[in-house]
Order: C-alpha cells, then sequence, then structure tokens
C-alpha cells in the first residue's frame, strides 16, 4: 500500500473483484478495505467487456470456469491500465497466457498489457 501513499501507482479494481473479496478471508478483505482508502477507479462491467473475455475463452486461454479470470483481464485492457497485478499465477501471471491475451488484445485494437505480481512492482515489505 505504500506505492499507493506515495502515489507511484494508482489503484484500478473492478466492481468484480467486491464479490470475489466478500467470500475471502478476512485479511484479504482487510487488504481491498485499506486499498479503497486511496480512491481506486473502478472499472464497470459492460457489454464490450463481456465480448472481449468471450474471445479469450473462444481462444481457449482459459476455460469458461475462469471466467472471471478473463474478464479481470478483458477490463484492465480496456481501461488501458499499466500494469494488471495478481497474485494468480494459474491463469493471469503466466506467461505463455500473457502472450496470447495480449494477441487477442492487439487483433481488437487494444494495446499490449504487462501482467505481474505484486512483488515484481513493488519494493516495500508490507
Amino acid at each position: 500500500m505504500k506505492d499507493f501513499q506515495l502515489k507511484n501507482y494508482l489503484p484500478v479494481i473492478s466492481e468484480l473483484t467486491f464479490d470475489e473479496i466478500s467470500k475471502a478471508p478476512q485479511s484479504v478483505q482487510e487488504t481491498l478495505k485499506n486499498l479503497l482508502e486511496y480512491d481506486p477507479e473502478v472499472l464497470e462491467i459492460t457489454e464490450s467487456a463481456l465480448e472481449l473475455s468471450e474471445q479469450y475463452l473462444k481462444r481457449e486461454i482459459l476455460t469458461p470456469k475462469f471466467r472471471d479470470d478473463a474478464l479481470h483481464i478483458t477490463l484492465a485492457s480496456l481501461a488501458k491500465v499499466d500494469v494488471l497485478v495478481s497474485w494468480n499465477f494459474r491463469h493471469i501471471v503466466h506467461y505463455d497466457k500473457i502472450r496470447l491475451f495480449n494477441a487477442v488484445n492487439i487483433e481488437n485494437g487494444l494495446k499490449s498489457i504487462d501482467i505481474y505480481s505484486p512483488r515484481e512492482v513493488t519494493n516495500y515489505k508490507e
């Protein structure tokens, strides 16, 4: 959170995050609560977002079981965020999948998205 406090980064989350975090352990819920203190931009799920996430699924980058993960990538891509940060190494922070997400993005006139784990984008230990 120190990077947000120092304004090194501006937080962006999706409305999908609120639903996911409501089912998470209390410590994770507290992290979101702390993040909200930095007035993040909240990305809404739109029809165009649903359409792009379907393209990821049709390309079999992810299976329909992980539709929400595809939607996270979509929302960040459409919002033109500089970096998507995730602990999800299986479906999001995964080299081969990142290349495939970006191929679909480029085909749709979007820029590539950088995807990293939190440890790769901050120098602060919390």
